[in-house]
């Protein structure tokens, strides 16, 4: 058996979360053959909903930035911020004015103000409905996985890092976004914890995504896959480097490996 674990964004969907056909029908003839499928993403699982994903059929989530394990509807692994932390995070986000999105297994919370005219925000509240909030403050019991922000220039961010390095890593990605996630972790090290829960072997494992926050995954699999239209930073580090999202680039890449 062999695992593949798929990106959302710029690797299973565009930017108008629209999946080719050539990849859905690549994925379920590599499950028809006995292998496995999961989503891979840095969204929370709360964010990880739409049907056109879902409908494609896999056997799980990876959610979180590998903060989030989850095999057949069931939660095997979930690590959170603890309600200390959370508090920091909302803390210094208030001080510094940087605007952010604290990430949730079901909800999100939602800076009020700095997300002006941003489409993305304008997404999260049509998804997520009653589980996307605005942010006003800690509330008890907030399960929050991780969040994201966008850092403008007026910001210190120097000195938002140096107050939460103590349990935070930063995904800075190309342009303003910025994902803070628990130390240690990434998507690589949620999918090392299923491959024991499993038993597999890495050398069985495959990754496709397309930006720096797969950059770790791509490394750790025994095969790493960057789809054409990735950043360099995610293609220095891929064993293979497929076509475009919309040039058939998922199935391409599994023809390669003889996934298909």
């Amino acid at each position: 058996m062999k695992i593949a674990f798929f990106d959302i964004d710029g690797t299973l969907w565009d930017s108008k979360f629209m999946v080719p056909e050539s990849a859905k029908e690549a994925i379920r003839q590599f499950r028809a053959s006995g292998n496995m499928a999961f989503i891979c993403s840095g969204r929370a699982r709360g964010n990880i909903i739409a049907k056109q994903l879902h409908d494609i059929g896999f056997d799980g989530v990876l959610a979180a930035c590998g903060n989030h394990v989850e095999l057949n509807g069931e939660v095997l692994y979930e690590k959170l911020l603890n309600d200390e932390q959370v508090k920091k995070c909302i803390e210094v986000a208030e001080k510094s004015g940087i605007p952010i999105v604290l990430e949730g297994p079901k909800t999100h919370w939602i800076s009020e103000k700095g997300f002006e005219n941003d489409p993305y925000i304008d997404y999260l509240y049509e998804m997520l409905g009653d589980h996307a909030k605005v942010l006003r403050g800690y509330e008890p019991e907030m399960r929050v996985n991780k969040f994201s922000a966008d850092v403008w220039d007026n910001l210190d961010y120097e000195s938002i890092k140096h107050e939460l390095e103590d349990f935070l890593d930063f995904i800075e990605h190309d342009g303003v976004v910025v994902e803070f996630i628990p130390k240690g972790t990434s998507k690589a090290t949620g999918i090392k914890w299923l491959c024991e829960y499993l038993k597999v072997d890495t050398e069985d494992t495959y990754a496709f995504g397309d930006s720096i926050n797969d950059k770790d995954m791509l490394e750790f699999v025994g095969h790493g896959v960057c789809m054409g239209n990735g950043t360099e930073a995610a293609k220095a580090v891929a064993e293979y480097i497929t076509t475009d999202i919309h040039d058939d680039g998922i199935y391409n890449a599994m023809k390669h490996y003889n996934l298909i």
